[in-house]
């Protein structure tokens, strides 16, 4: 069974930076792996994948040393428990609004005694072949990642109860939906919004993950880095269109210079 790699760096006080995947490309997270980003965020709530492809992309990430994590579709046990059969190392959750709805991911995600997670012979306990089925409950219990998103302005004002829940390992902040939720103000009391979550999460030892960034604003990234956000998604298409925007950029000017 495999080290969280991700959890590690964050536990240490570093910041972790990952993409967000929306569909069935295996050897784009091979491509992440080799530039050593930390993790991928599998968009099961956005993207398109089935299960099967999920399993896939695992192991294209662990080929490349990649910590798979998983944007799950909703908050259902049933389907928390089987996107960690396909050995994702972590649950990113949308719409947590309460700490009772952080509670009941908490409780999806670990086995007993931290939670209630089905047990189940898959890849994710290396189908018991070397391991116990103590051994091997245990150490998921220590490597998996319990990541509720914050996009609502109500759970902004839950916050503090939020952040209360044991067993939570990132508070992931989402600023597009946080934004809506908001009546689409300007942008800037969405910025002063989320940096005052961020700021609550790390204060309470909770790591802040920041998400809706643009990644041509390099800047505006390592702002809620310094402002103490430590796991950063950025999205793989964004990336895609960054590099491919200054390619243009840079062969229109090598043209317009002969």
């Amino acid at each position: 069974m495999r080290v969280n790699e991700t959890k590690q760096k964050l536990q240490r006080g570093e910041t972790t930076i990952g993409v967000i995947v929306g569909e069935y490309a295996p050897v784009a997270l091979e491509v992440v792996g080799q530039l050593r980003f930390d993790f991928v965020m599998i968009d099961c709530e956005h993207g398109s994948m089935s299960l099967g492809e999920v399993e896939n992309l695992v192991r294209a990430s662990e080929s490349f040393r990649i910590t798979p994590l998983a944007r799950v579709p909703d908050h259902m046990p049933s389907t928390i428990l089987r996107f960690l059969d396909r050995g994702v190392q972590g649950v990113i959750v949308p719409h947590v609004n309460s700490a009772a709805e952080a509670e009941a991911v908490v409780r999806a995600a670990r086995y007993w005694p931290e939670g209630e997670r089905s047990i189940g012979t898959t890849r994710a306990h290396d189908y018991t072949i070397g391991v116990t089925r103590a051994e091997s409950t245990r150490f998921l219990n220590q490597q998996v990642m319990v990541l509720p998103m914050v996009e609502h302005i109500d759970a902004v004002a839950r916050l503090d109860e939020i952040l209360k829940v044991p067993g939570i390992d990132v508070i992931h902040f989402a600023q597009n939906d946080l934004s809506q939720s908001m009546g689409f103000p300007d942008p800037a009391e969405v910025r002063r919004t989320m940096l005052g979550a961020i700021a609550k999460a790390r204060a309470a030892g909770v790591a802040a993950g920041v998400g809706g960034n643009n990644p041509a604003d390099a800047a505006g990234v390592a702002e809620l880095i310094r402002a103490g956000g430590n796991f950063v998604t950025l999205s793989l298409l964004g990336l895609l269109q960054v590099g491919a925007a200054t390619f243009r950029e840079k062969l229109a000017a090598a043209m317009a210079g002969t």
